[in-house]
């Protein structure tokens, strides 16, 4: 049975040279048997759980914060946006149709499973007022900065 890389393998993309039955110490071969933690790659392990991440942009002008996301393939009822004041996560999931058989592929790049992606936004934002919309594939949320310096004057009753 093939032993399942480790985590620096995967990362760095090295095999470990145990593997291929090559008996010479070689420093990287240390290096991917570093001690560690087991829990710590056990806990990494279940955190990947094969969940992709979105990719974003996110700028702002003087009044709002803006985040662009492509989802195209996903359905808007396999999207959710959440957002607070600091903070906005992005869910979703795009569905692939099997119409060809792994066997029938040349390339096979398109991501297509769940998907999540949370930006802590650098100032805080008007929740009620914030918008999302989708065209040709692309998400955009734009959300109203809070104005910090707003004043407003309350009237005193009497009574």
């Amino acid at each position: 049975m093939a032993k399942k890389p480790s985590f620096f393998e995967r990362l760095t993309g090295t095999v470990n040279v145990d593997d291929y039955g090559v008996e010479e110490t070689i420093e990287v071969e240390t290096l991917s048997e570093a001690p560690a933690s087991p829990d710590l790659e056990d806990d990494w392990m279940e955190e990947e759980n094969n969940e992709g991440q979105l990719t974003v942009d996110v700028y702002q002008n003087p009044d709002e914060i803006i985040i662009k996301a492509l989802v195209a393939g996903v359905r808007p009822e396999n999207l959710d946006v959440s957002i607070t004041r600091d903070m906005v996560t992005i869910k979703g999931k795009r569905e692939e149709a099997k119409q060809v058989t792994e066997d029938n592929y040349f390339y096979k790049e398109l991501y297509w499973g769940s998907f999540s992606r949370t930006i802590l936004l650098p100032q805080e934002i008007e929740v009620d007022e914030s918008t999302a919309s989708e065209k040709h594939g692309l998400l955009t949320l734009v959300m109203p900065k809070v104005n910090k310096e707003k004043q407003t004057k309350l009237k005193i009753k009497t009574g």
